[in-house]
């Protein structure tokens, strides 16, 4: 599989995220696909998702699927 460029990815944080910066950013420009990543490793790997599994997945973070 080719490299994903995601040079043109505009990322951002949570405004609740604490500046330790112990979060993840998103990036929802890039054309069908939901860039996730680690905001202490910028530079490091992305996870990739289509819309539909993104939206899926707001809504399990919403509904509580995934409280410990």
């Amino acid at each position: 599989m080719d490299q994903l460029n995601l040079d043109d990815a505009q990322w951002r944080k949570s405004s609740a995220s604490a500046d330790t910066g112990q979060c993840v950013e998103v990036a929802t420009n890039l054309p069908g696909i939901i860039a996730v990543r680690d905001s202490k490793n910028p530079q490091g790997p992305a996870l990739i998702f289509t819309p539909e599994e993104w939206k899926a997945f707001l809504h399990g973070a919403n509904q509580g699927e995934f409280a410990i």
